[in-house]
């Protein structure tokens, strides 16, 4: 099990020095949030994109791979009723994970909610069917790149597609590719009924990636999720993977929120806290 962290947190950086800062606080990698580089990545040439992963090797950390995919450019829709929309959206997801794969990237984060959302104009099951044809063609080109699409189930607040670990499982079955598998998230999953330890567990055979994050939108250690039954239950599975915390609360500053985050993931590995 390693440790990553999120890059957008450190509002204004240069990538280079998110890998530095990362590394000398103790984490394994470092998730990239595309929109922190560029609207649209497809503007980053060869020689940037080189450029980027040579700094992360340098700094002695991991390009773990990419999460918000699709926060920029504006307009992107997984399973919009408009064909040329849908079409647009799955051929960026295929630049991005040409981009992922550039930068030596294994996993991208599918969360995304507002564009994902039933779209008033559709039936619930007709968003589904677009959407498991968008995956389906994105998951042949990751194949190909050797990237791991990661679908992420998320709360009710935030969308209202796949929203459990039951629903994002149903659609891995349905894609059918080995790589398109499931990201699991803490604060996502504090929405579900099913305690988070066990949803875990239910979900071992399908889990690719993890996001470290509290109920209240802060880091690890920053509220009242216990993550001493967390570590416990992905140590329980014989997870490999990386924990990536992922913060939307960017208070009180990144130094704090980097260094408390791992101090306390680590003490919650060794069941100390």
């Amino acid at each position: 099990m390693k440790f990553s962290i999120c890059n957008e947190f450190c509002e204004g950086w240069k990538i280079g020095d998110v890998f530095a800062f990362a590394g000398d606080v103790g984490y394994d990698g470092v998730e990239i949030a595309p929109f922190t580089l560029a609207d649209d990545v497809r503007r980053i040439d060869a020689d940037r994109r080189k450029e980027i992963r040579d700094r992360a090797a340098a700094a002695e950390v991991d390009i773990v791979g990419l999460h918000w995919l699709l926060a920029k450019p504006d307009g992107m829709y997984i399973n919009h009723p408009n064909a040329k929309v849908r079409k647009e959206t799955q051929e960026f997801l295929i630049e991005l994970i040409g981009f992922c794969a550039d930068l030596g990237g294994k996993v991208m984060v599918i969360g995304s909610p507002k564009q994902r959302n039933v779209h008033k104009d559709l039936s619930a099951e007709k968003a589904w069917s677009y959407a498991r044809q968008t995956f389906s063609a994105c998951a042949k080109a990751a194949e190909k790149r050797k990237v791991t699409l990661c679908i992420e189930p998320l709360a009710r607040t935030e969308t209202d597609f796949i929203n459990t670990h039951e629903e994002a499982i149903r659609m891995i079955e349905e894609v059918s590719s080995p790589n398109f598998r499931l990201l699991l998230d803490v604060k996502a999953m504090s929405d579900e009924v099913m305690d988070i330890p066990d949803i875990i567990t239910a979900s071992a055979p399908h889990l690719a990636h993890f996001h470290a994050n509290d109920a209240n939108l802060r880091g690890p250690g920053f509220g009242d999720t216990d993550f001493v039954p967390i570590m416990n239950a992905l140590k329980g599975i014989d997870y490999k993977g990386y924990v990536s915390v992922e913060v939307f609360d960017f208070k009180p500053d990144p130094e704090t929120i980097a260094n408390k985050s791992y101090e306390y993931l680590k003490q919650s590995l060794a069941g100390i806290v």
